[in-house]
């Protein structure tokens, strides 16, 4: 028996790169996942290089990605949060080079954008009021492209309609009378 030649097998185990290609990621589930974690990798490389401490945290909203840097540090935020829409525009532009898709993604840091939400819901509030009472238009001050919008939606919450105009840096919300 012992001179009876083996037959030689082969034992062929499944690569691990294959049987995973076979399973959709998640990533290819979600594109705004996807969105949210490029975001977040390139917010964190960003905080390294500029030794900031901070976390990162992400969520989805609807149909935009939402990351947000939680810290006690307002370096970021820059005046009237300048350096925050610089950062964001610079993150969505990282998220476009990686994913080949342009990305509405929405960045806040240390609550910043959350604290002016209210803020602008406040002063929509007032406007509304203004434009009720005095069955005038109501123009507001200078705001960004994000500002204006919380305007728009409070305003339309409270029944009554707005208008954005003027050219950057000057576009501003007109609270229109019922």
């Amino acid at each position: 028996m012992a001179d009876e030649p083996q037959a030689e097998y082969d034992v062929v185990e499944p690569d691990i790169a294959e049987t995973e290609s076979n399973v959709p990621s998640e990533e290819s589930e979600n594109p705004l996942e996807v969105e949210a974690e490029v975001a977040a990798d390139y917010l964190e490389e960003l905080l390294d290089i500029a030794d900031l401490d901070g976390d990162i945290d992400t969520y989805l909203e609807g149909d935009r990605a939402h990351v947000s840097i939680v810290s006690d540090s307002h370096v970021l935020v820059g005046s009237q949060g300048q350096v925050l829409d610089a950062l964001q525009e610079l993150t969505r532009l990282a998220v476009m080079t990686e994913t080949g898709e342009r990305s509405r993604l929405m960045l806040d840091i240390a609550g910043y954008r959350e604290q002016r939400r209210k803020e602008l819901m406040a002063l929509a509030a007032n406007a509304v009021g203004e434009a009720t009472e005095s069955h005038e238009p109501v123009p507001l001050a200078p705001m960004n492209p994000f500002e204006r919008k919380v305007v728009h939606d409070a305003v339309a919450a409270a029944g009554l309609t707005s208008e954005s105009e003027g050219e950057e840096p000057d576009r501003h919300v007109v609270v229109m009378p019922a």
